[in-house]
Formats: structure tokens, sequence, C-alpha cells
């Protein structure tokens, strides 16, 4: 392997870190990026095609929200047990074992008998991603270093989000020529291309360990992780409070054992010692709003484009556009931003975006309105998340040794899932209450006595509900339900719009104030690193150089 050092700043032990890339850099990211795609893209295929897997299946609420939940809960729950295992055994093998698992996870999905068996469908795909998508940031970490790898897990994050965020429109399309079983079939190009690329491109084995796997540690997580994931997304479910009361206290008490596990084994699968340093912890949360932030803002977008503006699914896909460009676009300007100015900077400005993206949703999106106000908003969003995305996952990866990058990976994908969990069901709480309190207040004002209390009860249920019952009026009377559903709608989707923004002044708080500055974060680093390659307390011993990996070319300036 060879290095390209850069200039040296003011201090040295904070002057810039040589750079190290592997052969063929540009095609090995590339089938890490494609790999990274698979699960991003299934994450984002299935909630356009719930309406019509409702009225294929007439599945209840609850069986469509298992569906809808089923590939995060698969992915979210396994990324941290995988990653050690990658760690141990090797993340090529884990990565190629999850992209030949994809294939019949996504077939089943496609044409499976019944709703049960959808949901395990899903499941099973969000493991095979998981066994995939923690080893791509994993390898990234283990292939690249200094400014370059900044730069790849730029590119890396960025994309992904994009992806993300084309995935309403690709299903949008495919559900106005086929059946919704042909959303399930996106990944499957993506996953043998990825299959391929990475067989040819990806080396064996780079800086694993050789220490033993904390396999309880592994099984009291998926138990931790599992119960709260099911217990944030059913929590805005009506009468589901015993429900949601059981799964959070599971997940309570796995993460008490689990926490009590890691303080006990001697080969821990969660390191609490570098989870415990300031450029983890910040960045894990801080990751946590900016990519709840963009979930949480396309899953009410999507309604107000479809509900008020009356956009049709590829309509309302195509309109996401900007937020996918937008996250591309500032990438490379986020990588060089880290380099520059450091972590914290690059995440504030990110904030900054998002906060705008947020404003203008709740000052501008309203009835009639044309689309550069939509677009705008969704810009503003991809630029944070652009912006944000790198610092949160290149400073979790660098607080951690290599060797155990597993651990810091897989953080970074629950930053996603458990980010998206988390907004999406107090976003949807909040939308649903003000829209309920809204509409019941309308009613109220129009002093129609006529109104019957099982009536009452569609109407201030949801905008869907509204918009069914309306049907069974005539033109006129339908015309009025709807309008006044759609005020309703814009009031409560204020109040989520409003929780988004103090989500997002709150992580700016706390990385404004505990995140360390640029200078101060090298030092950092560079402080971890020396206790990680001298076997402090907490650390690891020092990783050793690639294993059986073609000669590196120099990194690009």
């Amino acid at each position: 392997m060879t290095t390209s050092t850069g200039a040296a700043g003011q201090d040295e032990a904070a002057s810039s870190e040589p750079s190290s890339t592997p052969a063929r850099a540009g095609w090995v990211l590339g089938a890490l990026i494609v790999v990274a795609a698979v699960a991003n893209l299934g994450l984002a295929v299935a909630n356009v095609a719930l309406p019509s897997i409702g009225k294929h299946f007439d599945a209840s609420q609850v069986s469509l929200n298992l569906v809808a939940v089923g590939y995060s809960l698969g992915l979210a729950a396994s990324v941290l047990y995988f990653g050690a295992l990658g760690d141990r055994y090797g993340r090529k093998l884990l990565l190629m074992i999850g992209m030949c698992l994809t294939v019949p996870a996504d077939c089943l999905a496609a044409w499976a008998p019944s709703i049960g068996v959808l949901f395990g469908a899903r499941v099973i795909g969000g493991l095979a991603a998981g066994m995939a998508y923690p080893t791509t940031l994993a390898l990234i970490t283990a292939l690249w270093s200094g400014p370059a790898r900044t730069k790849s897990i730029a590119l890396w994050a960025a994309t992904g989000g994009a992806i993300a965020a084309l995935g309403p429109l690709c299903s949008g399309i495919l559900l106005e020529h086929f059946w919704w079983g042909s959303v399930f079939l996106l990944t499957l190009p993506l996953a043998f291309v990825g299959l391929v690329m990475a067989i040819k491109l990806v080396p064996a084995h780079v800086n694993e360990t050789t220490a033993p796997v904390d396999h309880q540690g592994g099984a009291l997580s998926i138990v931790m992780v599992g119960a709260l994931i099911l217990g944030i997304n059913f929590a805005p479910v009506p009468n589901k409070g015993t429900l949601v009361l059981g799964l959070l206290v599971v997940a309570a008490a796995a993460l008490i054992a689990f926490y009590i596990r890691q303080r006990r084994a001697q080969s821990p699968l969660y390191d609490l010692h570098a989870a415990a340093r300031p450029t983890f912890w910040v960045a894990a949360i801080a990751g946590i709003v900016v990519f709840g932030s963009l979930m949480g803002a396309m899953y009410i977008g999507q309604q107000f484009l479809q509900n008020v503006l009356e956009y049709s699914t590829v309509d309302s896909g195509l309109a996401i556009l900007p937020a996918a460009f937008c996250m591309v676009l500032a990438a490379p300007r986020s990588a060089k931003l880290v380099e520059a100015r450091g972590a914290r900077f690059t995440l504030l400005l990110g904030y900054a975006f998002v906060l705008l993206g947020f404003l203008t949703m709740l000052l501008l999106w309203k009835e009639h309105i044309s689309y550069w106000k939509v677009g705008i908003g969704y810009a503003f969003v991809g630029i944070g998340v652009g912006l944000a995305g790198t610092p949160a996952s290149h400073s979790l990866t660098a607080s951690v040794p290599v060797k155990r990058v597993g651990m810091a990976s897989g953080t970074a994908d629950l930053q996603r899932d458990l980010g998206g969990a988390i907004m999406q069901s107090i976003f949807g709480a909040l939308l649903t209450a003000g829209y309920a309190t809204a509409a019941g207040a309308a009613i109220a004002a129009s002093g129609n006595k006529s109104v019957t209390s099982s009536v009452e009860s569609e109407l201030t249920k949801s905008f869907a509900s509204a918009a069914d019952a309306a049907k069974r009026y005539p033109e006129s009377i339908q015309h009025t339900i709807v309008e006044a559903a759609k005020a309703s709608f814009l009031k409560g989707d204020e109040w989520a719009y409003a929780a988004g923004i103090i989500a997002v002044l709150l992580g700016a708080v706390l990385v404004f104030f505990k995140f360390p500055k640029g200078q101060d974060e090298k030092l950092l680093l560079a402080q971890y690193q020396t206790e990680d390659s001298q076997g402090t307390p907490g650390g690891a011993e020092r990783a050793p150089e690639l294993s059986g990996v073609p000669k590196a070319q120099p990194a690009g300036p």
C-alpha cells in the first residue's frame, strides 16, 4: 500500500493524515456502493405498494404496518451482530452471502401467497441486507485512510440516501404497469451486479480480528433493537398501547442485560469504552437526527403531495428528485469541509440546511402551491443530509480501531433505521393528532347536528378515512368533506414539521457543545489511535496491514 501525504498543519499532531487507497480504488468503491444500494433501495420500495397490498390480501392496518417495518426490522436488529461476525470471519464472505440471500427473499416477497409470508420474506430480506450493508462501510474504512477515506464515505453516504429517495419513484412507475409484487424485484439486478463486482474486485481479508465473537451479546442486541423498532413503529397505531408497552419493556430489559454483558465480556460485541468517546456517541446521535429528518420529511411529504396537492404516485416520486440530486452534489463538498474545518462545522452546516427545509415545509407547503416551493424544501433537506451524513459516518469509523470497525458500521446503519423509525413514528403520531383536532373543531364549528358519532370518528381518523367516507355522499358534499380534510391535514402536518424543527435544533445544540472543534477533534482521534495501538484499556491491538490485497495506488489530491 502506498500513500500520499498532505501539507502539514499548524500543529504536527494535527497535520493532514496520509491517504491510502486500494488498487483499482474506483472500481472497488463502485462495487461497495452497488451493494449498499441494494439495502437502501430495499428499504424504500414497500411503502408505495402498501395500498395495493392491502387490497390484494384484504389486510388489516396492523398487517400492513408489519410489512412496512419488516425489512428495517431484520436489518436493524442484525447489523451489530453481523458487523462483529464480518470483523472475525471475513467481511467479503458475509457480503456475498447477503447478496445471494437477497434473491430468494425478494422473489418470495414478490410472489407471496399470504400477508404473513410477505412479512417473513421482508424480514429475511432485511437480514440479508444486515449481512451486506454494514460490511460496505467497514471495508471502506479498512481499505482507505486519510482524506481519501473521507471522500469515499461521502460518496457512499450520499449515493445511499439518493437511492432511498428514488425508491418511491421507481416503485410508482412499476405499479402503473405491473402487479404489486414487482416493486420487490427492483433490487434483483443490483444484487446480481453487486455480487459479481464484489467477487471480482473486493479483497478477501482486510484487517480482520482473531478475537472470539460475543454471541451472547449478539443475541441480546437482536432482541434489544428488534423490540425497540417494533415498539416505535406500533406506537402511533390505535389500541396497541399494551403491545407497545410490552415491547419497550423487553427492549429495556435487553438493553440492561446487553450493557452488563459488554462490561463483563472479555471480547465484547460493542466496545463501551470506544462508544463513550465524544466523536463516537455525539456523531451517532447526530446521525439519527439527520437521517431521521430525511425519512420523516419523505414520509409526511409523500402524503402531502398525494392528499393535498393530488399528485399521482409517479409525480410525487418525481417531486423528490431535488433531494436526491442535492445529496449527491453536496457529498464531495462535505468531504472537503470535514478535512478542512472538521466534522463539527460540517455537521452544523448540514443541520442549518435541514432546518431551512423544515421551515420551508412549515411556511410554504400549502394547498394549490407551485412545484418550486415543494422542490426547494426537498433541495434544502437533500443538501443538509448530503453535508451532515459524511461527518456522522466518518466520525464513527475514525473513533474505533480498524479491527472493530464492524461496530462503527453497524452503528452507522442504526442511525438510518432508528432515526427513520423514531422520526416517522413521532411525525405520524403528531400528524394524526393534529388532523383529528382540526377535523373535530371543523365539525363542531359547522353546527351540523346530523353528524353521528360513527361518522365523526371516520372523518377525524385520517385523511384517507375521510375521503372514503365522502364517497357515500352527493358530489357537492364530497367536495366539502375533502376540502375540510385537506385543511385539517395541513394543520396536522404543521405539528410534524414543528417537531422536525425542534429535533434539528436540539441536535445542533448537542453537536455545538459536545462535539470537539476541528483541531481538538484531530488531536483526540490521534490520541484514540495511540490508545488502540498500544492496547490500553478499552483499546485494541493495532491492526496489521492488508492481507492478500493487490498493490495499492496513491490517493488523489
